[in-house]
């Protein structure tokens, strides 16, 4: 029975497990996180220009994001949180899976950023009163139990006028297509079973979930893989795999 005082959680500790499996190969491009290396430019240069323009920075200075709080909620290895932290900006990475966490810690220390890596939930970090300026909540919502408990702590963890970036796959016989049995089943880029397509989210019922967690949708685009040239771009009307939306705290 869970103690009255515990913020109730939203992590599935079966997706938890799935991904624990895996930790020791966060940084190998080749590995089973491959898929991430590839959609990182992609993903990051989207998540630059959305906190540059909600926060009047220059994307071209060295340090944009100088004075900025930031957690990277579900952030494995540090595939984002790094990047963050070398455009200045204070980093909290927080993953439920344990094993993820020195994995991320060594990565950093060998690269010489100062980035606060914990084995923790979203609830926990509201529950103690940790607010951030910007949230990456980027490829999680799929894979807790609850997404609109988790969205709606994402809110909490936000500081007013805060920006929520989040990533997620449509849901679709496109997206089954090309996540599911292409991805896991053809491509072997992730183990079969990584992704469950039924909890794959629309966009339209991602933008339901987020006002009802009290954000206010600013943006969303679609990430598109070109297998031509072997890279992700965003497309503002392509939303029908990968998509990512950002959203402001009022």
């Amino acid at each position: 029975m869970q103690n009255p005082a515990e913020p109730i959680s939203s992590i599935n500790p079966d997706e938890v497990a799935k991904f624990e499996a895996m930790a020791a190969e966060w940084w190998d491009p080749a590995g089973k996180f491959k898929p991430l290396h590839l959609m990182n430019p992609c993903r990051l240069d989207y998540i630059i220009g959305q906190i540059a323009a909600e926060y009047g920075r220059d994307r071209a200075s060295l340090r944009p994001f100088e004075g900025l709080r930031l957690l990277d909620i579900g952030c494995g290895g540090g595939l984002l949180s790094e990047p963050m932290a070398r455009l200045g900006a204070e980093v909290v990475g927080a993953d439920a899976a344990p094993r993820n966490i020195p994995v991320a810690r060594l990565h950093a220390e060998a690269q010489g950023l100062e980035i606060d890596y914990r084995n923790t939930t979203a609830e926990a970090l509201a529950a103690a009163g940790e607010r951030f300026d910007v949230v990456l909540n980027m490829e999680v919502v799929e894979h807790v139990a609850d997404p609109q408990a988790f969205l709606t702590t994402c809110q909490q963890l936000l500081k007013t006028g805060g920006l929520m970036v989040c990533s997620t796959l449509n849901r679709n016989p496109k997206s089954w297509m090309m996540a599911i049995f292409g991805a896991e089943r053809v491509m072997r880029w992730l183990p079969v079973g990584t992704h469950d397509w039924a909890k794959f989210i629309t966009p339209d019922e991602l933008y339901a979930l987020i006002r009802s967690a009290g954000l206010d949708p600013v943006d969303r685009k679609g990430m598109v893989f070109n297998p031509v040239s072997w890279r992700w771009s965003l497309s503002a009307r392509d939303l029908s795999v990968n998509y990512v939306t950002a959203s402001v705290k009022r």
